[in-house]
């Protein structure tokens, strides 16, 4: 007789973040959850500030822009000389769109940014007296600038905690953490800004970008190195590389 076919063994799937089903948790066990991670994050990175370089509000905001869709290392290569030969607002907004272009080019999207660049210093040159705004109204009027800029500048350059910066690592890292559910980065700062101190806003945000570089990387979740992993509901799960996202050249850099 003809022997049967073997079946042929199939490789077991790991698992996502997305195929694991969370245990319900009440809001303040999730509040309290939250505070021990915020305590093992300053713990174990207690000098975690803003990887831009700069010297002020304006060339915060000017590298901030810059770092849309650009590493923080590539934009900190960039401006020594953007700033050198453009050192104000004034003199930022009379240089031409070509010499900023030539200046920014590898950024990528830089005749986009150089545009936003030049408006915002001719608006901050001719509404604010030559000064970068301290509010988030007025700090949305510029061009090239939402929400995550804004916050940036108002955190890191005035230390005025008015929200949390969510770039990618922060929106990752939340979502791995169990501190939110949505994709959404406005949704996400409301998440995170409801349960964590308004102090520690802008700390927040260093804070998690600098495990989402070192430790909670966007290729693997290195879970075994991870002082957190006790408070993370994702600890041990493989991470899945997820689908690259649609570009945008508005305040969505790779902070």
């Amino acid at each position: 007789m003809p022997r049967k076919p073997q079946a042929i063994a199939r490789p077991a799937v790991a698992k996502s973040s997305a195929d694991v089903k969370r245990r319900p948790e009440s809001a303040a066990a999730m509040r309290d959850r939250a505070q021990r991670l915020l305590a093992g994050l300053q713990s174990n990175y207690p000098n975690a500030v803003c990887a831009l370089d700069h010297r002020n509000a304006f060339e915060l905001l000017i590298a901030t822009i810059l770092s849309a869709q650009c590493t923080d290392a590539r934009v900190n290569l960039v401006t020594p000389e953007l700033f050198r030969q453009f050192p104000t607002p004034a003199l930022m907004a009379a240089a031409s769109q070509q010499e900023i272009e030539a200046l920014v080019k590898s950024t990528g999207f830089y005749r986009n940014k150089a545009k936003s660049i030049l408006g915002a210093s001719r608006l901050i040159t001719e509404r604010f007296a030559g000064s970068v705004p301290r509010t988030m109204e007025e700090l949305l009027q510029l061009p090239g600038v939402a929400r995550k800029t804004a916050n940036v500048v108002l955190g890191t350059a005035y230390g005025m905690n008015e929200g949390v910066v969510v770039d990618t690592h922060v929106g990752r890292l939340s979502a791995r953490m169990g501190l939110t559910r949505h994709a959404d980065p406005v949704k996400i700062e409301r998440d995170l800004m409801k349960l964590f101190e308004q102090r520690h806003w802008t700390q927040l945000s260093h804070l998690l970008i600098h495990h989402g570089r070192k430790v909670c990387t966007a290729r693997k979740a290195m879970c075994e190195n991870c002082p957190l992993s006790e408070d993370c509901p994702m600890r041990g799960v493989t991470i899945q590389k997820a689908a690259p996202q649609r570009k945008t050249n508005r305040d969505g850099g790779n902070r």
